[in-house]
């Protein structure tokens, strides 16, 4: 069974000084080093983990870690730099690796003219957004452009959780021990939500009665979205008069699902009733998440082999036109 994964993150080289710029002066965590060493690299420690956990082809995107802390042009030199590693590495490593763009969502306009060269120049297959921009989430009017974009160039855009805005944080998240406080605001809960959020936003905002071939891919088993998605339709439908469909109906055809870092069935079979296996797409979340966690889920979950055939390769071939 070829296993494809996509969300799998890599820390580029521009990106790696900015934050060693940024932490000048504080203590390393030892804990951390394996993982960035994990991250900055595109070839032999990433393939052999790979082939270590079954994985055949990782769609790679550049982790959150230091993109929200440049802007301007070096944030666009930055970027472009970063989608021309990951563009070599893809390029000496084609059967194994391919990529979404990492985009400078400070300056929309860049943000639209780094995608058309990702996709037609460095062959990428769509682009990841990293959590709000300065606030903002992609139904603002000027990130628009953008997803029209992405609709003329047939590729789906990957929304990814980052940490909230400082003053969610501030508001949700304080007073706990720093690393509490700090894993409740992200993986532990509040970047899930908050990509939900973002989600919705984009539905109940008309994007999708705008842009109705836009595709849109969130992880982490669909962010909570499959579990409420009755509620949401029971509350959030009979108010937003502004949509010509009911709000589920977008989530179910313009959005697919992975199940990055949720290696466990509960999830799986509710998304499965919910959307059908036909919209999600196996993953891994490496190197947060070990390949080998990953693939034993995949193997053992208690779905048809059909059903597997598709959320193991056949759905993301077919979206992102993969070999």
């Amino acid at each position: 069974m070829r296993t494809i994964t996509i969300e799998e993150h890599f820390l580029s080289a521009a990106f790696r000084e900015v934050m060693s710029r940024d932490a000048s002066g504080r203590s390393s965590d030892a804990a951390v080093a394996p993982l960035e060493e994990k991250l900055a690299d595109l070839g032999e420690i990433r393939l052999k983990d790979m082939e270590a956990g079954g994985i055949d082809l990782q769609v790679i995107s550049h982790t959150t870690s230091g993109v929200a802390l440049v802007s301007g042009e070096e944030g666009i030199r930055r970027v472009r730099a970063a989608n021309d590693q990951l563009a070599a590495a893809v390029a000496a490593h084609p059967d194994h690796f391919a990529g979404f763009a990492l985009l400078p969502m400070t300056e929309p306009q860049a943000a639209v003219e780094e995608l058309e060269r990702a996709v037609h120049s460095l062959k990428f297959k769509g682009a990841m957004i990293n959590g709000t921009t300065n606030g903002r989430f992609l139904d603002d009017p000027a990130f628009f452009p953008l997803l029209e974009r992405a609709v003329a160039l047939d590729v789906p855009i990957y929304i990814h959780p980052a940490e909230p805005p400082a003053v969610v944080r501030e508001a949700y998240y304080t007073g706990f021990d720093p690393a509490v406080a700090f894993s409740l605001a992200t993986g532990g809960w509040g970047w899930h939500s908050e990509t939900a959020i973002h989600a919705l936003r984009l539905i109940l905002a008309g994007i999708f009665d705008r842009l109705p071939n836009l595709q849109v891919i969130i992880g982490h088993m669909g962010e909570m979205i499959p579990f409420m998605l009755a509620r949401i339709d029971d509350r959030l439908t009979p108010v937003a008069r502004n949509l010509q469909r009911p709000v589920p109906d977008y989530f179910l055809s313009n959005f697919y699902i992975t199940t990055s870092g949720f290696f466990t069935d509960p999830p799986l079979l509710l998304a499965m009733q919910v959307i059908g296996a036909e919209r999600i797409i196996f993953s891994v979340d490496y190197p947060y998440s070990t390949n080998e966690q990953g693939r034993f889920f995949l193997e053992h979950a208690a779905i048809s082999p059909a059903d597997k055939e598709k959320i193991s390769h056949l759905n993301a071939e077919r979206l992102l036109k993969l070999a």
